[in-house]
């Protein structure tokens, strides 16, 4: 049987693939990240046809992640800007950036999550908000829970031994939350000084036999 989406399916993978699951639209969230919000913008970078940069961009307009808002009325002319649905997907971006880079590296430079403020590259790791530990099998597994303020959680049912993801951590360090902002503020945590958070940037991958 072929499925014409996943909106519906209960696995929430599936309904967030609906969304989010054509690369352009992975891509066009990198760039919004990147600071980009026009049309043009997001043309130039991705290299991708008006009428597909157009559906792609009507899609995460209706699925909540974009918010399109006009700059220029004479002629009309709107930009597109991070919702915190938006803004809450930049975790998944950044485990995915640190699974391309351990997995399929480039040669020369790559582009990396680093420490704000000393310029350090991070390890991005997914952590329990409730425990602080690190979310890894098989420690962790994953099973069927109530959803979030659904009667069934009202009337009082245990899921206290389901870990709440919130967000990346850097190893060592504080957590990340989804607007990637350090929880606890500027302070020193394992070995390195984090205040203001982290950010991307490229950096230096060396070849293999290089020597240091």
């Amino acid at each position: 049987m072929q499925h014409k989406g996943f909106a519906d399916m209960p696995c929430p993978i599936a309904r967030s693939l609906e969304r989010v699951g054509e690369w352009w639209s992975i891509l066009i969230l990198r760039d919004a990240f990147k600071g980009k919000t026009r049309f043009d913008q997001f043309q130039k970078s991705l290299g991708i046809a008006p009428n597909m940069l157009t559906r792609r961009l009507n899609t995460l307009v209706e699925s909540g992640l974009l918010e399109r808002r006009l700059y220029s009325e004479k002629p009309p002319r709107h930009e597109y800007v991070l919702t915190p649905r938006g803004h809450d997907f930049r975790p998944v971006l950044w485990a995915l950036m640190a699974w391309g880079n351990k997995h399929f590296p480039p040669e020369g430079e790559t582009v990396a999550v680093v420490d704000a403020a000393t310029g350090e590259p991070a390890d991005p790791v997914l952590v329990d908000s409730r425990s602080g530990r690190v979310l890894r099998g098989p420690e962790f597994t994953v099973a069927n829970v109530p959803v979030a303020g659904s009667r069934k959680q009202r009337q009082g049912a245990d899921v206290r031994g389901e870990p709440e993801v919130r967000g990346l951590r850097v190893s060592g360090g504080p957590e990340i939350s989804g607007d990637a902002k350090v929880s606890a503020g500027p302070k020193v945590v394992g070995g390195l000084k984090i205040g203001g958070g982290a950010k991307v940037r490229v950096i230096k991958h060396k070849k293999a036999g290089t020597s240091s």
